[in-house]
């Protein structure tokens, strides 16, 4: 079961945009304002109808489709999910119900010629935007260098554990709970760890771990496919070491990692 929207998923939503591209906005459908407040549906609908869809970006979590006008900016908050006609990047996710229900579509783009991109968000946590901001967010995780990498991990004094940092959107953006446990698991870090700690060496290592865990999310299916995944629950071991994961709130989010190979 995929989890909330990470990076991977948003990648997937990108990819599943792309189909779309050259098609023209015939109208816009605003079933649930709150997804645009503060901004007028009326005024998203006439902006944006029989304008072209010209490009499929992303950074971080956030989706951008580019069009002859305004940009349209998307987030999926903890269960949005784009859907293209049929078609869905993603069959459910975890704080979904599992279903896809037409009262569950908040946002909706009519295209001529027949089919629509739709947000379908059971909790309405999503946010659709024009235009959106795109300043406030760091390196996109997927696409991050090693001197991009080093910056985001600078802080005063000792800094902050290195999975807080690391789930921070304004320095790196695109990495959720799962993915972030993952990559440090693989690195062999501990999660708590002071970012100002790490030795140069230590930042290449996690700068190639971090790539690499990423690609593998995304060639294996989801944020929820890593090799710690399994046993994320009471009583799960290390499926490098066999030693009994710790479970720890770091950066306000439930993490599991291993006292054993993580440092």
């Amino acid at each position: 079961m995929p989890p909330v929207p990470e990076l991977v998923e948003v990648e997937y939503y990108r990819r599943l945009a792309a189909l779309a591209l050259g098609r023209t906005i015939e109208r816009v459908e605003v079933a649930d304002p709150w997804l645009l407040r503060p901004v007028a549906p009326a005024s998203v609908a006439r902006t944006l109808a029989g304008r072209r869809l010209l490009g499929a970006r992303r950074r971080g979590k956030l989706l951008v489709i580019d069009t002859d006008g305004p940009a349209l900016g998307l987030r999926f908050g903890m269960t949005g999910a784009l859907t293209f006609g049929d078609r869905r990047a993603v069959d459910r996710l975890q704080h979904g119900s599992g279903s896809y229900q037409e009262r569950w579509v908040r946002f909706r783009l009519r295209l001529v010629g027949g089919g629509d991109l739709a947000l379908h968000d059971p909790r309405r946590l999503g946010r659709v935007a024009l235009d959106p901001d795109e300043s406030s967010l760091g390196p996109d995780a997927l696409a991050v260098t090693l001197p991009e990498l080093r910056a985001a991990l600078v802080g005063r004094g000792p800094g902050p554990p290195l999975k807080t940092r690391l789930l921070d959107q304004h320095h790196l953006a695109g990495l959720g709970n799962l993915l972030t446990d993952e990559i440090l698991f693989a690195t062999g870090l501990a999660p708590d760890r002071p970012t100002g700690s790490l030795d140069p060496e230590e930042v290449r290592h996690l700068h190639r771990q971090l790539r690499a865990s990423v690609r593998r999310a995304l060639e294996r299916g989801g944020s929820h496919t890593g090799d710690l995944m399994a046993e994320r629950r009471p009583g799960g071991r290390c499926p490098r070491d066999g030693t009994e994961l710790r479970r720890q709130r770091v950066g306000g989010r439930t993490t599991w990692w291993c006292p054993a190979h993580q440092r």
